[in-house]
């Protein structure tokens, strides 16, 4: 395993809600393994209580975790790349409305503001998406992103092909080894998986 140890990692959650429980254990995974993470939500991921969890007690989780306020906002995402204040973000789970806007530049939300920062530096975006319209509307979007520099999948599948033919879900079992991958400028393989 790379040492990852003092990395700037910023982890944004989008609201792919289900997947929250993962997108913590993950956070908490990292933060063990010596990365510092700054913490990102969009509005919507920072605003609503969900039958997966009040927004107050997944907030004060993250950030107890994480020993920082989590970034909710356009003007404190802003600087985060300009001032090279992470060198690799992570977007866990990606929303496929999050997916689509970032793969039409539009950064209306932290996360967003965020990635594009990052972006235009040439720092690593790993996506790990979590979308019910994978194979539907927003495949163009994953073909788009997937063939952009320094932005890197984390393997995803169908999760319920019967149920939710369209559904993609990334595993988030991969997500060090796909963080790994990318800091050394390489798509983990195979990017789509059977569950």
């Amino acid at each position: 395993m790379k040492n990852l140890k003092d990395l700037n990692l910023g982890v944004a959650l989008c609201g792919s809600f289900c997947t929250f429980t993962k997108a913590i254990q993950t956070i908490e995974d990292l933060i063990n393994l010596g990365v510092n993470v700054t913490p990102i939500m969009s509005f919507n991921a920072y605003e609503t209580s969900t039958r997966f969890g009040e927004a107050s007690a997944i907030i004060s989780k993250i950030e107890s975790i994480t020993g920082k306020e989590i970034i909710h906002s356009i003007a404190t995402a802003e600087p985060l790349g300009p001032k090279s204040m992470i060198d690799a973000i992570l977007i866990a789970p990606c929303t496929g409305n999050t997916l689509a806007k970032l793969n039409y530049g539009i950064t209306d939300t932290p996360p967003l503001l965020a990635t594009k920062s990052l972006m235009r530096n040439g720092k690593p975006i790993i996506i790990c998406l979590a979308t019910n319209d994978g194979l539907g509307a927003n495949l163009k979007n994953i073909g788009g992103l997937i063939n952009k520099k320094n932005v890197f999948f984390v393997p995803l599948g169908q999760d319920s092909p019967i149920a939710k033919p369209y559904s993609l879900v990334a595993d988030f079992s991969q997500i060090l080894p796909t963080l790994e991958a990318a800091l050394d400028d390489k798509q983990i393989q195979p990017v789509f998986i059977q569950y």
